[in-house]
């Protein structure tokens, strides 16, 4: 950030991440420089802001709203508009065309989480999405995991121009899941979805007990 004068993250919803958010509200509210950081999304609901299935709502409520950040620097999704596709249009153009070498990510940290199925961001196992080479941002009609409604995702070469990706995974229900994305003759399959993303730099798994339990990781 020093050199570049700016950082920019990629924040994901759920569950997981809010004791994360809420822990950065509230001892680095002063300290994280908020005011150089641009935020955005690694994918979206299609439901309206303020609805209780948004990750934009989540987030807002446990760290934007708690920060000094500005409006401006909050980049969402946004899941209200229809078509979905032109939503995702829409946030392509935010996110600007990329670099042509591939040698400047657009993001500095992505983070993620892991869903009980393997997918990430909204990359469903054996969807569409995850033969996507060129558009950073697609729709996704049909959710493979609860809530049942389109979704708005980046894509994996959106995931890949970034200078570390960390996921974020906690829970038993997880436990399977992790296995299934370090397990022998998975890497870069789609039915684990999470073990195809990748940066051009490290991605680090931050796991809890429970989400290890079934993975050599658990005894490191």
């Amino acid at each position: 950030m020093r050199a570049r004068g700016t950082f920019s993250w990629v924040v994901s919803g759920g569950s997981t991440p809010q004791p994360l958010y809420r822990l950065l509200a509230t001892r680095y509210r002063s300290s994280f420089p908020w005011g150089g950081t641009e935020v955005f999304f690694a994918d979206e609901r299609c439901v309206p802001p303020g609805d209780a299935r948004s990750n934009f709502g989540a987030v807002q409520e446990s760290l934007f709203g708690e920060v000094a950040i500005a409006r401006r620097q909050v980049h969402r999704l946004r899941g209200e508009l229809r078509p979905a596709s032109e939503a995702a249009r829409r946030y392509a153009r935010v996110l600007g065309p990329p670099d042509p070498d591939g040698s400047v990510p657009r993001f500095d940290v992505v983070l993620l989480g892991l869903g009980p199925d393997g997918h990430t961001a909204s990359l469903f196992p054996g969807s569409p999405a995850l033969r996507e080479r060129r558009r950073a941002v697609v729709a996704v009609p049909r959710a493979g995991q609860p809530p049942f409604v389109p979704r708005l995702t980046l894509t994996l070469p959106a995931l890949a121009s970034s200078r570390e990706v960390c996921f974020l995974v906690a829970g038993a229900e997880k436990a399977d899941a992790v296995a299934g994305t370090f397990g022998s003759g998975t890497l870069g399959s789609d039915r684990f979805p999470a073990s195809r993303v990748r940066s051009a730099g490290p991605v680090r798994w931050f796991l809890d007990r429970a989400a290890a339990s079934e993975t050599n990781l658990a005894r490191a």
